[in-house]
């Protein structure tokens, strides 16, 4: 892990399990099947999936197989969340809560790629993979503690925000 790295998990820590387990319990009751809602945590669960078997993974072929099968599903979820979410959060919008966070900490597509330069047999690529995963489920606690709930009391077009959604997870991973 990076000297920046390091320096940004010393500032923002990965909330606790439980933490993370309780808004995501809470997001899921908030949620109806098959919504923008249930299809973005069930995009998080995959994620979450993926950074398991990435630390399981052996050194090497294993690895960049786990790197792959998270790119995918982190790529999609990404971008269908900055072309649909975002706008839908920004038109929502209030003093109180003034619209989608953008973190100061690399966005995880740079992190990934930085993976890519790191050789998936050295324990440096396991250190990076470990700091990803930290960014990207403190990204999750924030979206399922607060943002995702808060567009989901707010946005007026729920049928929409699930239609374009899945439009745009889709024409990434190609569903």
């Amino acid at each position: 892990m990076s000297v920046i790295d390091r320096a940004i998990a010393s500032i923002t820590p990965v909330p606790s399990a439980e933490k993370r387990a309780e808004a995501t319990a809470a997001a899921r009751d908030a949620a109806v099947p098959g919504d923008w809602l249930s299809t973005a945590l069930d995009h998080h669960e995959a994620i979450r999936a993926a950074f398991r078997s990435g630390r399981d993974a052996a050194p090497g072929e294993e690895r960049l197989a786990a790197r792959d099968a998270l790119a995918l599903v982190l790529n999609g979820h990404s971008l269908a969340e900055e072309l649909v979410l975002c706008p839908a959060m920004a038109r929502t919008a209030t003093r109180a809560r003034p619209g989608w966070p953008m973190a100061s900490r690399p966005p995880p597509k740079m992190q990934m790629a930085e993976l890519e330069a790191i050789a998936p047999d050295s324990q440096a690529w396991l250190d990076k993979w470990e700091h990803v995963e930290g960014a990207v489920l403190t990204h999750m606690y924030e979206e399922e503690h607060g943002w995702f709930l808060h567009l989901k009391a707010h946005a007026k077009d729920q049928d929409q925000l699930k239609t374009r959604y899945l439009q745009e997870f889709d024409r990434y991973v190609g569903g």
